[in-house]
């Protein structure tokens, strides 16, 4: 049995196999597993399995879940070019690359969840409550950025991060 301290200001809640945590930068919501019996006791969590590696697992989720409510999991990126700058623009959940390499047509990416990307200049920031969708956003920008058909070790335009994160 493991049990998770909810810190004040956050809430989470349990619907069958839903969770959800709220708190000041956000919710977030995931299905867990019916292997594992998840309460809420007061300001704990209580996770509860006969497989020890999925009582670790579910423990670290519900982890997660309200250390980004709590301080978002904000990740710091750089637009590296050679010869033609890089600009992104973010419309909704749409993310818009252009210039890439000196292509005429865009490259599209999406943002996934509440995930927030801000771009100036050359620093890309992508924040958000949910380390999952922040993660998942971050891959599909290099996805849309990959390059095709060109040598990688010669042409190495494209984003890179810049620090760890948090």
């Amino acid at each position: 049995m493991t049990m998770i301290d909810i810190p004040q200001g956050v809430t989470v809640r349990i619907d069958g196999l839903k969770i959800s945590a709220k708190g000041p930068h956000g919710e977030v919501h995931k299905t867990l597993s019916k292997l594992v019996s998840v309460k809420v006791n007061g300001s704990k969590v209580d996770v509860v399995s006969e497989d020890k590696s999925l009582e670790g697992t579910t423990e670290s989720i519900v982890k997660s879940m309200v250390h980004g409510v709590t301080s978002q999991y904000t990740r710091n990126l750089k637009l590296i070019y050679a010869h033609f700058p890089i600009s992104i623009e973010v419309k909704g959940s749409d993310i818009t690359v252009k210039n890439f390499l000196g292509e005429k047509q865009a490259r599209k990416a999406r943002l996934v969840g509440s995930t927030k990307l801000q771009a100036k200049g050359q620093s890309v920031t992508v924040s958000g409550p949910d380390k999952e969708a922040v993660g998942q956003t971050i891959a599909n920008l290099r996805t849309a950025m990959k390059i095709k058909d060109k040598d990688s070790r010669i042409f190495q335009d494209g984003i890179y991060e810049v620090d760890g994160g948090a």
